[in-house]
């Protein structure tokens, strides 16, 4: 609790410090309440001003965040040291990271000679080969390809953009249940949240102009393979996106595809749709190798200059030498070979699981991608008590802000057998559960 750590100061910057140093120490937790202002300016002498610019200062720095009349508490993931995933313990079937399975990916083959660089890359960030096959890779699924540019991974891109395109305090629609480490990165950016529903074809059009319309500056979404829920846009759902987004032609949209390539779904991306401001970020971790951290974006002019003015300044380019190995990759026969095969098979375990936990009465979602999301009423007791039958899958709470309760399992590795034995586990957790906790 806040009350046990005594926040110190007599300035805004030396009461944020005090503040982020507690954090970052790990004596103010997640969730802990900050005193209301009045309470702790009378403790520390010093003027409500004085202590509400600090809690601004920790606002904008995605520290802490404001629930109204519930006061300022502290980030569920604050920007100030890490949230690591939990470890898996010992003899459980991990199927909660969302990985793709190494058996489905290539062995990759770096440069063998590196020959010395006089000076840098700055000049000439990205390798011809590789830009070319960026182009080809979205103009295969009709994504504008004139502009193209390279970052260190969706996360880092998205990140650039959105710090580029708004100020603290912006609003960001992202889908709901989302992504979790984007759900994490938005407020330590100093955002603001606009959670917007997502159902089996993708974010809902009557939610977006709900947010939009609230002053939503850029939105987040996937076109398809949506972590956790796994939705993918349809043709009439991208047409009816498209048409709310026409009203609002000054909002940034980025789309996430980053598992294009082995998400089981057609493309019906939004930035084929005309739009006047706009992103697609296309990643290779899920198909190519999780160590690859390496994205292709196609843009408008604006964000591409925004985005690589920024990078300019930061990081500068991307390795050359991770992007001979990505190139290299990319453009054997014999890995996309491996990759198309990875997609059908990703494609016939998550539809194996949904149609199994179906057998069972189980309703789950999962159109495409890695993942399976089953609604539950509580995500401790299945989370627990698939753990005492030698399971590790996700709690649902790290991916959502005001969708209800349910819980991720990554199918990327699971057999048929394997889920026949889940399934079947599922239900009768959850028949516990209901007897434990009501039906």
């Amino acid at each position: 609790m806040a009350t046990q750590y005594g926040i110190s100061g007599t300035t805004a910057r030396e009461i944020s410090t005090s503040v982020e140093q507690g954090v970052s120490e790990g004596r103010l937790d997640p969730g802990a309440a900050l005193p209301p202002v009045r309470r702790l300016a009378e403790e520390l002498g010093v003027s409500p001003g004085t202590v509400a610019t600090a809690y601004r200062e920790l606002r904008q720095r995605g520290i802490v965040i404001t629930r109204g009349r519930g006061g300022t508490v502290v980030a569920q993931a604050p920007a100030v040291g890490s949230r690591r995933p939990p470890k898996v313990p010992p003899g459980l079937r991990d199927l909660a990271g969302g990985f793709p399975d190494p058996a489905l990916l290539p062995v990759l083959l770096p440069p063998r000679r590196v020959d010395p660089v006089k000076g840098s890359h700055r000049g000439s960030p990205r390798l011809r080969g590789l830009e070319e096959l960026s182009r080809e890779w979205f103009a295969r699924d009709g994504v504008p390809h004139d502009r193209v540019t390279f970052s260190h991974g969706a996360l880092d891109c998205m990140s650039r953009l959105l710090s580029t395109e708004l100020k603290p305090g912006d609003t960001v629609a992202v889908e709901d249940p989302g992504f979790h480490h984007l759900l994490d990165l938005v407020p330590a950016l100093g955002l603001r949240m606009a959670p917007v529903a997502v159902d089996d074809e993708g974010i809902r059009p009557d939610a977006l102009r709900t947010v939009l319309r609230a002053g939503a500056r850029a939105v987040v979404c996937s076109p398809r393979g949506q972590s956790p829920l796994g939705a993918c846009f349809s043709a009439r759902r991208r047409a009816a996106l498209l048409d709310v987004l026409a009203g609002f032609p000054a909002v940034l949209v980025v789309e996430d595809d980053h598992n294009a390539d082995v998400a089981g779904a057609a493309s019906f991306s939004l930035a084929s749709g005309g739009l006047p401001r706009w992103a697609q970020v296309r990643t290779v971790s899920k198909h190519l190798g999780i160590d690859l951290r390496w994205a292709a974006v196609a843009c408008d002019a604006t964000t591409l200059a925004r985005h690589d003015g920024r990078m300019l300044l930061t990081s500068g380019w991307v390795s050359h030498l991770l992007q001979e190995t990505v190139a290299r990759a990319m453009s054997d026969q014999r890995v996309r070979t491996l990759v198309a095969g990875a997609g059908r098979t990703y494609t016939e375990r998550r539809d194996g699981l949904v149609a199994r936990l179906g057998e069972y009465g189980i309703a789950a979602h999962g159109a495409s991608g890695l993942n399976v999301w089953v609604p539950v009423r509580d995500e401790s007791a299945v989370v627990n008590g698939l753990r005492s039958r030698g399971w590790w899958i996700a709690a649902g709470a790290r991916f959502r802000i005001a969708a209800p309760p349910a819980v991720r399992i990554t199918t990327a590795a699971l057999t048929g057998s394997d889920a026949d034995r889940l399934a079947s586990d599922f239900a009768d957790v959850l028949g516990e559960s209901e007897a434990t906790y009501g039906g």
